[in-house]
């Protein structure tokens, strides 16, 4: 698949089919994208693939602790604490556009949160990944673990898979620990759902629209 076509068709993925990735696979997904850059070659990144029993154990922990209302315990804050212009608007945008997908009204609430435990089954994706950071590294290191996810979803997309990024499942980090013997050392940065996509599911059919260039770039020395 050409470069530009996987940045460019790359869309995150919340329906997949029934259809199982090797572990050969996903290891050759690894291998590519561990070409990301990173400052003084540090290689800040740790991963736990996980199927079968294993994911299903997760799902069924994160979907009682959501069930059962308990707070969510991210390992660092994700979102701002007060959302602003031109932020709020796109992220108003977004779940619209989700939601709008599936025919679901702002006021239906039960539905809306049957669709967000969808994220706590990784999808029904076949695969789901953890990635993980030394609690010691700072705000680089995050930046480099950010290429290497970037390359795991392009790499993906070279062997006809989609990927779904998700802050959802680093939402209870210590069940996760806890089930895979992840040390407290380390914090939980994202998750991710790994498949073949089910295109015909309407959830994969709606699109997030993309800034022009011209709205975040100023050129300096450029005609």
């Amino acid at each position: 698949m050409d470069i530009i076509e996987a940045i460019r068709g790359r869309a995150s993925t919340r329906k997949f089919l029934d259809k199982a990735v090797s572990k050969e696979t996903i290891s050759l997904i690894l291998e590519a994208a561990r070409f990301a850059p990173s400052g003084v070659n540090t290689q800040p990144w740790k991963v736990s693939v996980v199927c079968d029993d294993v994911k299903q154990k997760i799902s069924a922990a994160y979907l009682q602790a959501y069930q059962k209302g308990e707070p969510k315990r991210m390992d660092y804050q994700y979102y701002p604490e007060e959302w602003f212009t031109p932020l709020k608007e796109r992220r108003f945008a977004c779940g619209m556009a989700l939601y709008g997908a599936l025919g679901i009204s702002r006021d239906d609430t039960e539905a809306r949160s049957t669709v967000w435990e969808a994220n706590y089954r990784f999808f029904d994706a076949p695969v789901g990944l953890f990635f993980w950071i030394d609690k010691r590294l700072k705000m680089g290191s995050w930046l480099d673990n950010g290429m290497f996810i970037q390359n795991v979803m392009l790499a993906a997309r070279g062997f006809g898979l989609e990927t779904c990024p998700q802050a959802a499942m680093a939402e209870y980090p210590d069940l996760a620990r806890d089930i895979l013997g992840v040390s407290e050392e380390y914090l939980c940065i994202c998750g991710m759902a790994l498949g073949f996509a089910n295109y015909d599911d309407p959830i994969n059919s709606y699109r997030t629209e993309r800034e022009d260039i011209s709205n975040f770039t100023d050129f300096h020395g450029l005609d």
